[in-house]
């Protein structure tokens, strides 16, 4: 519970007495006045209220130093003399106007949730909104604190209307006195007046800013007129269409504070623009702390002031206003006539069952927290599902595979393979033929190690960019226009260093599977991404791992070899005639080593065929993996943390709409 010190006493003067400033304060109202409002939270009743004069010290002669309005000094010495110092002190009246702390709202109410709700929703979102999209719910938030910390035994009510409506006539014929000026003039009523009918609204008072000399009592009425309106605070407001603009300005400013407003039509102005577009339409989601009356019905002949009724509650619906008809909950229309008093009686008893459900203040903040988070819903109500789904994160790996070259990697590392193979397995003039050739070409044995040409690492640099933009716009799809922005800057910031990290990548499977490679292109594509600044290095990285049959197939290899040595030699020898003639068998030696080399090559190659294969596919995997791994850290991350604060901000959001009490 939230326990808040309830205002002192004192609203203002009798209705018998004067209007002008009472000695001892300023034209403005400040200083000791008849309402006692010092600004400091406290209440001095002033000598018209007391009889007793201003005091400087306590009503018994003690000396000053307590919180004395003269009144309690009065209420003190009394009950000190009649009762006995045996005795308990009495029991504190009802009507006691000393300060009280009351409990104005439980902890764990709806609205005490909606607005921690809130509070939470515009903390975490001042980074990413602009500071006029949070205004409003800002503004609402100050306002809810401050009416909270004031009394809840207390309602205010604003009487407006406009300028001829008779709204003044009402205010004083509910108050049962002539307290707020009335007449031709127009405008009648140039600042606003409030009518308390309770002490301990000094507080409520000061936060309107309505001074001193401007706060009256009612006339005492019957016991139970005046006991339904306990707690009332009424105010009657300037017109809202007056000519001139400082009195608008202060129905706009106090209708923003009070708790519940009473609009007075007449049969000439209900339909008017100033007041459906204006106030009405834009207030509709206070309905339920709305009271419209249609007054001068006196002035409407027959059946007349039921049509102009009825043709009241037809603008009001169309409007948005709900109407409180049939026990809804809504605003409540009614008719009656100020000047003759009919129809004032059912007002005012609506306004005691009103007043001592004491939830006025409460629904009217509740109503100010849907208007604040229907202003924020275009910021935070995205259209469908935004986010990252497992395609949009496939595709934007595979966009950086194949900017980074992770399938020409594989490929060339398939071959690469496939060549150790045929070192190892390959004849040896196949082998020296090879080297010759790749000897004879410009650049020699290092030409792998040229980096891409210009136009391959624009290609490689445009990819990346399309990448993290295509990436981009499937994350920020479908939300609000804040948080769009905010996930395409956080995947551009994550961009700004992932081409290096690509480059250096690439750099490192092109130095891995460029070496010796005899297809030098694919070896630049893959060294190619982004800035260009990988490079094919020539024996960096490890060999290829080799299998269990390559010592057999090398020696396989070698047997062919020295088959044809040694048949050759042995032909040789014939021929010069060291050896006996005999040209068949070492011609047959000799052709089973031509023979044999190649087709232990061959077979080799066909065995090599599928690890090689493997081989690739895994380089690719793991280049893919790697550049996948990069873009994950430097872009996906930021863009998830970007949406999982938007889906954050749209759980307050949905806490601050879900437990709504006005009937929107």
């Amino acid at each position: 519970m939230t326990a808040v010190t309830d205002e002192g006493p004192g609203q203002g003067r009798g209705p018998g007495q004067g209007r002008g400033p009472v000695p001892g304060r300023g034209p403005d109202g400040s200083g000791s006045d008849g309402s006692g409002a010092d600004g400091s939270g406290r209440d001095r009743s002033g000598p018209d209220r007391s009889g007793l004069g201003e005091h400087s010290g306590h009503a018994d002669g003690r000396p000053p130093g307590g919180w004395d309005d003269g009144l309690i000094a009065r209420r003190a010495a009394a009950a000190t003399e009649d009762t006995a110092p045996d005795e308990a002190p009495a029991a504190v009246p009802e009507d006691d106007v000393r300060p009280q702390v009351e409990a104005y709202v439980p902890s764990d109410s709806p609205l005490s949730s909606r607005l921690d709700a809130l509070r939470e929703l515009v903390g975490l979102s001042r980074a990413r909104l602009e500071r006029a999209d949070l205004a409003e719910a800002g503004r609402v938030l100050d306002e809810a604190a401050a009416r909270r910390r004031l009394s809840s035994r207390h309602t205010v009510v604003a009487i407006a209307g406009a300028s001829g409506s008779g709204k003044s006539t009402l205010f004083n014929s509910l108050a049962g006195a002539q307290i707020s000026e009335t007449g031709l003039r127009r405008p009648t009523t140039a600042a606003p007046l409030a009518c308390s009918w309770t002490d301990g609204a000094a507080g409520l008072l000061d936060r309107l800013a309505i001074p001193g000399r401007l706060r009256r009592r009612p006339q005492p009425g019957s016991a139970a007129a005046d006991e339904a309106l306990q707690g009332l605070v009424l105010v009657d407001l300037p017109d809202h269409d007056s000519a001139a603009r400082g009195h608008r300005d202060q129905v706009d400013r106090v209708l923003a504070l009070v708790d519940a407003v009473i609009w007075v039509v007449d049969p000439e102005k209900y339909a008017d623009a100033a007041l459906h577009e204006r106030y009405l339409r834009p207030l509709a989601g206070h309905a339920e702390v709305t009271f419209v009356v249609l007054n001068q019905i006196d002035r409407l002949p027959g059946e007349a002031a039921d049509q102009v009724l009825d043709d009241l509650r037809r603008l009001l619906d169309e409007d948005g206003m709900a109407l409180g008809e049939h026990g809804e909950p809504g605003a409540t229309v009614l008719s009656l006539s100020a000047l003759t008093g009919e129809g004032v009686g059912e007002l005012r008893e609506l306004l005691g069952r009103f007043v001592q459900d004491r939830t006025a203040a409460t629904r009217r903040l509740s109503a100010d927290v849907d208007a604040a988070a229907d202003r924020l819903r275009p910021v935070y109500v995205a259209e469908g599902r935004p986010g990252l789904g497992e395609r949009a994160r496939e595709e934007f790996a595979d966009r950086l595979a194949e900017a980074v070259g992770a399938a020409a990697a594989g490929q060339a590392a398939e071959r690469e393979w496939r060549r150790n193979a045929g070192r190892a397995c390959g004849t040896p003039w196949l082998r020296l033929w090879r080297w010759y050739e790749s000897a004879r070409r410009p650049g020699g044995p290092d030409r792998g190690a040229l980096g891409a040409p210009p136009e391959e690492q624009l290609t490689a640099r445009q990819r990346v960019e399309q990448a993290v933009r295509t990436v981009a716009d499937d994350a920020a799809d479908g939300l609000p226009g804040p948080w769009a922005q905010a996930v395409r800057e956080a995947a551009v910031h994550g961009a700004q260093g992932l081409p290096e990290a690509l480059d250096e990548l690439a750099g490192r499977a092109a130095g891995t599977e460029s070496r010796g490679a005899d297809d030098s292109g694919t070896a630049r594509a893959a060294a190619g991404v982004r800035g260009g600044t990988a490079q094919a290095q020539p024996g960096r990285g490890s060999k290829p791992p080799r299998p269990a049959w390559w010592p057999a197939a090398v020696l396989a290899q070698v047997v062919m070899t020295l088959l044809q040595i040694f048949g050759g030699l042995w032909l040789a020898g014939q021929i010069i005639g060291v050896l006996q003639p005999g040209l068949l068998t070492p011609a047959l030696v000799m052709l089973a080593g031509i023979i044999g080399g190649p087709l232990v090559e061959w077979s080799c190659a066909a065995a090599a065929r599928g690890p090689a294969r493997r081989y690739g596919q895994e380089a690719e995997r793991r280049l893919r993996e790697t550049a996948a791994a990069c873009g994950r850290a430097r872009v996906l991350d930021p863009v998830s943390a970007e949406l999982v604060r938007y889906r954050e901000v749209r759980e307050r959001f949905v806490a601050v709409t879900e437990f709504s009490t006005t009937s929107r």
